[in-house]
Formats: C-alpha cells, sequence, structure tokens
C-alpha cells in the first residue's frame, strides 16, 4: 500500500501532475464529443443536399464507403 501511495504522490510532483492529467481527458473528451457532432452535422447537411455515399459513410461502411475515389454518392451516367 506505502508504494501505490509512493507512486501516486510522484516524488511530491502528485498535487500537479494528477489535476493535470484530469483537466486534459476533459479537454480530449470535449474535444471529441464537439468533433462528433461536427461530424453529424454535415453529415445531415450533405443528406439534405442528396450526397451521402451509399454505403451511409465512410465511418459507418468500412473500406468503400467514400474516400478519394467516391463519386459522393451520385452514380456516373453512361
Amino acid at each position: 500500500m506505502e508504494q501505490v501511495r509512493g507512486f501516486l504522490a510522484m516524488g511530491g510532483y502528485g498535487a500537479f501532475v494528477w489535476p493535470a492529467f484530469g483537466v486534459t481527458a476533459l479537454v480530449m473528451g470535449g474535444l471529441l464529443a464537439a468533433s462528433l457532432r461536427r461530424l453529424r452535422g454535415l453529415e445531415r447537411a450533405l443528406a439534405e443536399h442528396g450526397l451521402t455515399p451509399p454505403g451511409g459513410g465512410a465511418r459507418r461502411g468500412g473500406a468503400e464507403g467514400g474516400g478519394a475515389k467516391g463519386g459522393g454518392g451520385k452514380e456516373a451516367a453512361s
């Protein structure tokens, strides 16, 4: 138990290290939430214009769901 306390104390710097980890985790979580919210909004806007790929988007459809070769969801006329 003493080893755990020593580790958590971080040689006297634990009062600075652990809150820094906490703030970092909060910021990273906030960035993830904001990014996902923006992605969903952009996907919704694209869907309103009929530009969603047939597979539902690259993040759901795997390797063939859009990408650099994707045509924006519309089939090319031959």
